[in-house]
């Protein structure tokens, strides 16, 4: 974990009171701390640094529930390292494979970050603009493959081609990635471990839906937004399942209750405003969606499209 990050680390378990972490370093290899622990001053909770990998989850538990489980497999690693690197391989990964949400970024910045970064494509084009970039996701099998990538800029991975066949690929970084200023941590994106206005642009993809609280993960997402000249990319295919959140939680979907309708519109008026709950308010300054691709083999994909919302503020 890069030294870059520590003044912004702040206890989750502790919030909506924000506790600094106090390092204790075991070891540490050219600038970045490879073991140790981060600890809270109040409620005495240690989070662990091993292998470089901040685990900064405050309930273990968080980790398993809602079927997180399955993306620890590494297959699904492997499915996600093809839809958001695809067109690296010359992959036709959806409607401009991720170099589209790359274009829906702020243009420069002091500090970025992304909720739910999965293998971290998006997380690594924020590094280009940012003086530093963060991706946070709660499997680590995501993060440890974004940081492996991030140190040795190439890896290779397979993916089934038919039946018990597989197809190789081998993942390059282009040279003119930054990756000295990136880095991932294991999060919960519920209780985000960052000090209130640490970031200029904050990222939510295909994240809502998926979460227990989708609430609670949006207030955590403008906590840590700065209150000014910040800038929010949000998008969801909002497929609503009791199996994430049960249904009075979800932001869309349903005919009755204060989120009856359209997860979309829903999302929308919450960032502008309504019932105060995210404040300052943000303003809509442009709308879309965007289809991506999931591979299962060769001759079968999953196609999904995703809703999306650029706020500034």
């Amino acid at each position: 974990m890069k030294r870059i990050l520590l003044p912004h680390l702040i206890c989750p378990t502790c919030l909506p009171k924000e506790y600094p972490l106090q390092p204790s370093i075991t070891k540490e290899l050219d600038g970045e701390i490879e073991t140790g622990l981060l600890t809270c001053p109040r409620c005495r909770q240690d989070f662990p640094v091993q292998d470089g990998i901040a685990n900064l989850v405050s309930n273990p538990d968080s980790a398993t529930s809602g079927g997180q489980w399955r993306y620890e497999d590494q297959e699904m690693t492997a499915r996600y390292l093809w839809s958001q690197y695809g067109d690296l391989l010359g992959e036709q990964t959806g409607e401009d494979g991720e170099i589209g949400w790359g274009g829906l970024l702020a243009q420069s910045g002091a500090a970025a970050f992304e909720a739910g970064c999965a293998v971290g494509r998006l997380t690594f084009e924020m590094a280009n603009r940012f003086g530093f970039s963060v991706g946070c996701d709660l499997s680590s099998s995501f993060i440890k493959t974004a940081r492996r990538l991030a140190r040795n800029r190439e890896l290779s991975f397979s993916l089934p081609l038919e039946g018990n066949l597989t197809e190789a690929f081998n993942l390059q970084l282009p040279v003119s990635w930054q990756t000295g200023n990136v880095e991932f941590i294991v999060a919960d994106a519920l209780r985000l471990p960052f000090a209130a206005n640490s970031f200029d642009q904050v990222v939510s993809l295909n994240l809502l839906d998926r979460v227990s609280y989708p609430l609670a993960h949006l207030y955590e997402m403008n906590r840590v937004s700065a209150n000014q000249n910040s800038s929010f990319l949000f998008a969801d295919p909002f497929s609503w399942s009791t199996s994430a959140a049960p249904e009075e939680r979800w932001l869309g979907g349903t005919s009755q209750g204060p989120y009856s309708g359209r997860g979309l519109d829903n999302v929308r008026a919450l960032l502008e405003g309504k019932n105060r709950v995210l404040i300052p308010a943000w303003k809509i300054s442009w709308s879309g969606s965007r289809t991506w691709r999931m591979r299962t083999h060769r001759n079968h994909y999953e196609v999904i499209s995703s809703d999306y919302l650029i706020a500034a503020r």
